[in-house]
């Protein structure tokens, strides 16, 4: 026996209101994407007969207004995430324009030398890139190839190139952790 899945109810004020209390419960987000969710879910329920036009615009400005919804603090939390697992600016900043975070609040989430430093080095331990992986040597030390494929997984994470060969090329752990905390003493 298939059941026949039920047709959920057309929209009003009132059930679009409830829907963007419920994601906003569940869910940390900014403007944007409530806004997105809220009228992807009018096409697919479409609006009540009778009931007034739906306001999603309005909607999630009240909803700025109660603090519901607060992009510089989601910016911040959604910034330093990425850069803890290892994330560089570039791809902070793509994921924050992918949320619909505007310019200027990304430019404020956008991490520091040393702050970006740090984050390649923990991008290097995890996926054991440079001296903290098991190296595959000849005589010239790591690999061309291998190299080479470490230095772009880290670009693609979104480290510029010379933060990446600092760290692929490092000799041990220790220059790796060094050159890491160089931008610090620059502060």
């Amino acid at each position: 026996m298939s059941r026949k899945r039920r047709t959920p109810a057309p929209l009003d004020r009132a059930k679009l209101e409830e829907l963007a209390l419920t994601y906003l419960a569940r869910f940390a987000t900014s403007s944007a994407k409530l806004e997105a969710y809220l009228r992807r879910k009018i096409r697919e329920r479409g609006v009540a007969e009778g009931a007034e036009p739906l306001d999603v615009a309005s909607l999630v400005e009240r909803m700025v207004e109660l603090r519901y919804v607060d992009d510089a603090a989601f910016a911040r939390t959604r910034a330093s995430g990425l850069l803890r697992k290892g994330y560089g600016a570039r791809r902070v900043d793509e994921a924050l324009r992918a949320a619909g975070i505007d310019e200027e609040l990304r430019e404020d989430a956008a991490p520091e030398e040393a702050v970006a430093r740090r984050a390649a080095l923990a991008l290097a331990r995890k996926r054991g890139f440079g001296p903290f992986g098991a190296l595959a040597e000849d005589d010239e030390g790591l690999d061309r190839a291998r190299r080479e494929k470490q230095i772009a997984a880290m670009i693609r994470a979104g480290h510029g190139f010379d933060a990446a060969r600092a760290l692929v090329d490092a000799a041990s752990v220790e220059d790796a952790e060094n050159w890491a905390c160089e931008a610090e003493e620059w502060d």
